[in-house]
């Protein structure tokens, strides 16, 4: 409890717990949230501008709150397809309607959703795509990719960095040289090289969930070994503590002792590298979707969301399609936050005087 406190006394530890809460209720229930599905298209609605919500009528009075669907059109002058509004009929926002069925935290069926229009209406809050897909709905589901990746991640990297570095430092001589001698041959991988022979050499029809799985398997099996350096460093000093000779007088198994006595003893640090490494996770799963060799269309993540706005010409008209990059800046940024005050709590010695 005292370390809560103390987290939740930090502002910036606050605001970040609070904005990545937001995140992941928000991904959690996507499906109830987002009002359409993830493979929602409409392709004569390609790049439809953000949907304008009203509250004021053409009287000049408050109203329920409406909004107006785009209708496509070609402007002889721009020599382009422009969408304006057909304001000869309203569309007024509902609260929970009915809308495409789906199974709530997957168990549950329904097809109520948060928010929606009357029969016929249309709503875009961040516009749509060039498919015509809502941009607000696939940053929801995609969300669920990009921001849970780095926690599959460390369920691969924490147990097999720990026991590696755990026995490497406990045993030392021969094992440990032989060890880290090859915890460095791994750490040599260049990962972004293997991830593109792999792009290169793996079927092109696996699916997005196979090409998931792969991607946080690689990453994880590449990052293992320098968390396993640091414990190994780690565990050197603690064998040495006083605790640990009295068990080995007792007869405690180097099993027992490694895992009930040392690797106990790192647990602020794990913490801590746990904490400041979820980011690092996101950005290189953005990074690769970016570059066509992670989650693959038409699933979304928000890496290959964001490689849509690349283009000059979305970049300079449709600024919407930049809100998956402006997503991973404060995913990453919040962990960090975090990270950092963590760190200052476990390890008041860090702290920056």
């Amino acid at each position: 409890m005292e370390f809560f406190n103390k987290l939740l006394s930090d502002k910036f530890a606050k605001a970040a717990l609070i904005i990545l809460g937001v995140l992941y209720f928000v991904i959690l229930f996507a499906d109830f949230i987002a009002p359409y599905s993830s493979m929602y298209s409409r392709r004569d609605m390609s790049y439809v501008p953000p949907s304008k919500i009203y509250t004021i009528d053409e009287n000049g009075k408050f109203s329920l709150p409406y909004t107006y669907n785009y209708v496509r059109e070609y402007d002889s002058d721009l020599m382009q397809t422009v969408f304006k509004q057909d304001r000869t009929q309203k569309y007024y926002l509902k609260i929970l309607p009915k809308g495409e069925n789906y199974k709530l935290l997957g168990i549950i069926p329904s097809d109520r959703h948060l928010f929606g229009t009357d029969k016929g209406g249309q709503i875009y809050l961040l516009g749509t795509d060039i498919n015509g897909r809502d941009v607000f709905s696939r940053l929801l589901f995609g969300g669920r990719i990009s921001l849970t990746i780095g926690f599959l991640s460390l369920l691969i990297v924490f147990p097999i960095g720990l026991l590696y570095g755990g026995i490497s430092g406990y045993f030392g001589g021969i094992t440990d040289i032989l060890m880290m001698r090859f915890a460095e041959a791994v750490m040599a991988i260049p990962s972004f090289y293997l991830l593109i022979i792999l792009a290169a050499i793996l079927p092109g029809g696996m699916t997005s969930v196979q090409r998931f799985t792969l991607i946080v398997v690689i990453l994880a099996l590449i990052g293992w070994a320098g968390f396993a350096r640091v414990v190994r460093g780690m565990v050197l000093s603690i064998k040495e503590e006083e605790f640990v000779q009295a068990e080995k007088v007792m007869g405690a198994s180097n099993l027992r002792i490694i895992l009930k006595h040392i690797l106990p003893q790192t647990t602020s640090y794990v913490i801590i590298a746990m904490t400041l490494s979820v980011p690092s996770y996101i950005l290189a799963e953005s990074g690769l979707s970016f570059l066509g060799l992670g989650i693959q269309q038409p699933d979304a993540s928000w890496g290959n969301m964001l490689k849509e706005a690349q283009e000059f010409t979305n970049i300079l008209y449709r600024p919407w399609l930049l809100t998956p990059g402006f997503l991973i800046f404060i995913a990453v940024l919040s962990f960090n936050l975090l990270g950092d005050s963590v760190r200052d709590i476990l390890d008041p010695k860090s702290r920056v005087k």
